[in-house]
């Protein structure tokens, strides 16, 4: 069912049009000259206007209200309704932009083929300019470790509301993907999902981006906001954003209203803001770049995207999944990693996250074969680092001045904290895959003064 906007002078004909479209299910909103109708398409804009010509007390006629609604609305259909006069001043419309035209008195059961045919070809075009703006990128959370079933169940939350959310963790971490899971959940999931990038766009063009502009020479150029409309804006490395569009962004925050660079227009949208940062905003906040007050508005809903290396578990599920869409969009090989590999890919370091893993799995299927499983050897040497091979070097030598029983336990404590790492200080998971019972593991890690885990995992005895 749509919104539809019915705009005509004549009382009784609105009246009739809006009861029939009412037990059709539709919303309906009314209009009798060009102010009104314009105030309507201003205030929210409908799913199709059924416009009448001739307007008596009206400053501007259908055909003025029909050549600016195409202009700065261009998506939303427009019916023209015409006595039998009009019929020339009609097609000369549908010449102009009019999706059709209904001809007075009409028929109940035209107009309703004509409104759904017209309703379906808005929802078609709406769905062509989603997929040339590429929102259907994936908004899937991969992985099965407790880390990433904690940030779902906090994102399935905040789906149900209209509340806005700052998505914080380090660069690469996958907070687009977790706010387009809030926006694929939500039920503004077929309406926009537009991306503002605010480390890449100029500050002096900030506001045009945004908002719009209006000119002579141009028309209506729409900004992001507008291209939201109804759904959601995503503001990617929020910090970024200049000073002088801050203040801008919270007064739409408050009024969810705007006038384009150059116009004189209110335009207002029902627009959804998600963040998000990769740096920490209170101290951007001290150091006076970035505005409290516009923090306080975003940051409704806190939500902390974790890296990588807290969520070691998902990484073979991971790889699997990026192996299998590096296979459906490019075509490279569809190989599976070795076991040694695997391991090895969840001991190393990942400063990058999951965006340097995808990076390093595409470089591995583009140099390596076209078959056969993934090997330790086609990993790339620097993601393990240097400084690792270094400090294997010296526990080496360490272990070769000491004696046998003191260097058994040496390597015995850093095998374990290596273990305990790379299963997020899952002691469950950790005791089935060194071989000891978990009794057993627990006393040996007491014997061997293990308290914490080197890289900041909490110890727990959970069972997958």
């Amino acid at each position: 069912m749509g919104n539809i906007l019915v705009v005509d002078d004549e009382a009784d004909i609105r009246e009739l049009i809006a009861d029939i479209l009412r037990d059709e299910g539709h919303e309906v909103r009314l209009g009798w000259d060009g102010d009104s109708a314009f105030a309507e398409i201003n205030a929210a804009a409908p799913d199709l206007i059924i416009l009448d010509i001739w307007l008596k007390d009206s400053k501007m006629d259908g055909i003025d209200i029909l050549k600016q609604t195409k202009r700065d609305n261009p998506a939303i259909p427009v019916i023209i309704i015409s006595g039998h006069g009009n019929i020339e001043i009609a097609v000369a419309a549908v010449k102009q932009g009019a999706y059709d035209f209904i001809e007075k008195p009409f028929n109940i059961d035209q107009l309703l083929v004509v409104i759904a045919r017209g309703l379906e070809a808005s929802r078609l075009r709406r769905e062509n300019e989603t997929l040339r703006r590429g929102d259907m990128a994936p908004s899937e959370m991969i992985g099965d470790s407790a880390v990433l079933r904690t940030l779902k169940s906090q994102l399935d939350k905040v789906t149900r509301s209209n509340s806005r959310v700052m998505l914080s963790g380090p660069s690469g971490a996958g907070k687009e993907v977790a706010a387009r899971y809030i926006h694929a959940h939500s039920e503004r999931a077929h309406a926009p999902f537009v991306t503002v990038n605010s480390a890449s766009i100029a500050p002096e063009r900030m506001e045009e981006v945004l908002f719009g502009s209006e000119s002579e020479a141009r028309g209506h150029q729409p900004g992001l906001f507008e291209r939201a409309h109804g759904g959601v804006l995503f503001f990617d490395e929020v910090a970024d954003m200049p000073a002088g569009t801050q203040s801008k962004i919270l007064r739409v925050l408050v009024d969810q209203s705007f006038q384009r660079a150059g116009g004189s227009d209110t335009v207002r949208v029902d627009v959804r803001v998600i963040s998000a940062t990769s740096r920490n905003l209170p101290s951007e906040i001290a150091k006076g770049a970035f505005r409290e007050d516009l923090f306080h508005r975003l940051n409704v809903v806190p939500i902390e995207v974790p890296s990588l290396e807290a969520r070691r578990d998902d990484i073979e599920l991971l790889c699997a999944h990026f192996v299998r869409l590096l296979n459906a969009e490019q075509g490279l090989p569809a190989r599976e990693f070795s076991s040694e590999a695997q391991t090895q890919l969840q001991l190393m370091p990942w400063p990058g996250n999951i965006r340097q893993l995808r990076n390093t799995i595409e470089r591995i299927l583009i140099l390596g074969p076209e078959s056969g499983p993934i090997s330790v050897r086609e990993l790339p040497k620097d993601s393990a680092g240097a400084d690792e091979g270094d400090s294997r070097m010296r526990l080496g030598l360490e272990l070769t001045s000491m004696p046998l029983r003191e260097a058994r336990e040496v390597f015995e404590r850093e095998y374990l904290i290596t273990q305990i790492n790379r299963f997020n200080g899952n002691i469950s998971r950790t005791s089935t895959f060194v071989g000891m019972e978990r009794s057993a593991l627990h006393r040996k890690m007491k014997s061997l003064n293990i308290g914490s885990v080197s890289q900041g995992a909490e110890l727990t005895g959970e069972q997958d």
